[in-house]
């Protein structure tokens, strides 16, 4: 699945590290209210947002190796979306975040599924005794169905109100 340690490649797509040149990008899809209205937080509404968003994401891979990976169709520029891991703390616990978010252009196509999944399947090679986690509202099925696909389950009682509402958990697997 894997080219190389940063580069993930699927039957369909290609994930690569994001670049400085991704701004706009990243702008377009957090700047669309379809691709986030389930998380109304992470919307943009500046070029110079997505900039400090990107320098973020460039930060995480710096410091760590591995994060939020543009998705792009083989040999099409076009980007998609974004699919990756970031290491965050759950109940004192050490784990990796999925995050995915794609154009609304790309939905209905199993992309973010087949990324998710890549990802996914990359954090229990690389980090397995990390957990790998996905907070979903309530009523984004579409996003409670690509965890699933990736290979993640249902966990109740890590369930608590996020950001933007009543985060769904789950996740690969979870300490006790």
């Amino acid at each position: 699945m894997t080219d190389d340690n940063a580069r993930l490649r699927t039957n369909r797509l290609t994930l690569r590290p994001p670049t400085a040149g991704d701004v706009q990008a990243v702008y377009e899809i957090h700047h669309d209210p379809s691709a986030c209205a389930h998380n109304p937080s992470d919307a943009l509404t500046t070029p110079d947002e997505a900039a400090r968003l990107l320098d973020r994401w460039l930060g995480h891979w710096h410091a760590s190796g591995f994060g939020y990976w543009v998705v792009r169709r083989h040999d099409d520029p076009t980007v998609l979306g974004f699919c990756g891991i970031k290491s965050v703390h759950l109940d004192d616990h050490p784990a990796l975040n999925l995050f995915y978010r794609f154009a609304p252009a790309a939905w209905g196509q199993g992309i973010a599924s087949e990324a998710a999944h890549a990802v996914v399947a990359w954090a229990r090679e690389h980090l397995p005794d990390l957990p790998v986690i996905a907070r979903v509202r309530p009523a984004n099925t579409a996003s409670q169905h690509v965890a699933t696909k990736a290979g993640l389950t249902r966990t109740e009682h890590l369930d608590r109100n996020g950001e933007d509402g009543p985060d769904l958990f789950f996740t690969t697997t979870w300490p006790h």
